[in-house]
């Protein structure tokens, strides 16, 4: 089991940025791949970004490109989502996710955190 918390949501107006963690316990957390998701109200959860186990390998939504980042610190078991640039339409439940294999988040995370919400103001 692993269980993950994410923190550092908040209201921000267009333009502005916002780091977002997620704090990992349990297993070991350098042995599973990591990601955000987000949900805007009435849509389904959308992949944001993800990173591999060693913090090598990254990937991002079209949407996001350029102005997220994603990185991790496997000695403080976190996950970090910087975002810049952020638009009206980034506002959202913003969840943190985890898997055993990088090539299955995207789509199939197995542990999820308990969202944290990010307002865009324009």
């Amino acid at each position: 089991q692993v269980q993950l918390v994410e923190s550092g949501g908040g209201l921000v107006q267009a333009g502005g940025s916002l780091r977002l963690s997620c704090a990992a316990s349990g297993r070991t957390f350098s042995s599973y791949a990591m990601g955000w998701f987000r949900q805007a109200p009435g849509k389904t959860r959308t992949f944001v970004a993800r990173i591999s186990q060693s913090g090598g390998s990254t990937d991002y939504a079209d949407s996001v490109k350029g102005r997220f980042t994603i990185s991790r610190d496997n000695a403080k078991s976190t996950v970090y989502l910087q975002m810049n640039s952020l638009k009206p339409e980034d506002t959202a439940v913003y969840y943190c996710a985890a898997a055993t294999a990088y090539s299955v988040l995207r789509t199939t995370p197995t542990y999820w955190g308990q969202g944290t919400q990010v307002t865009v103001s324009s």
